[in-house]
């Protein structure tokens, strides 16, 4: 997802523009990767003196309701990144170092689902971790 994609998301959905806001997404557009809410407070506290945590996880919530940012939880702590863009159904290797992550086209409920007769699957999630070639 583009910038600007984000950025008509927001206010097509009503929400108004604001600094922080196109900071945030600034932000996560430079990333390659997922990155906590620490790494953007660390980020955005050089600019935005005092800024909170409570501004940090709403805009976070907020921009993952709107499908503009993607969520995962590594290690017991969520990470966001921009959508990725892909419209069709993918799943991601994520590394564990620097967050970097790689779209893995199949999907293992094409294989899962003979084993669930009867059952009604609603989602799933499937991620794989480890390191990038970059980190190994």
């Amino acid at each position: 997802m583009q910038l600007n994609q984000a950025l008509d998301i927001l206010k097509d959905e009503g929400y108004k523009y604001t600094e922080k806001r196109e900071d945030i997404l600034v932000f996560f557009n430079e990333q390659d990767g997922y990155r906590t809410a620490s790494d953007l407070l660390n980020h955005l506290s050089q600019k935005y003196n005092g800024i909170s945590y409570d501004t940090i996880y709403r805009n976070l919530h907020l921009f993952n309701e709107l499908n503009i940012l993607e969520q995962t939880e590594l290690d017991g702590e969520k990470h966001f990144r921009l959508s990725c863009g892909h419209h069709e159904h993918h799943h991601h290797f994520i590394c564990k170092s620097c967050g970097k992550t790689k779209a893995i086209e199949a999907c293992p409920m094409n294989e899962l689902n003979l084993n669930f007769n009867g059952y009604f699957i609603e989602n799933h999630k499937f991620e794989i971790y480890g390191l990038c070639p970059s980190c190994h």
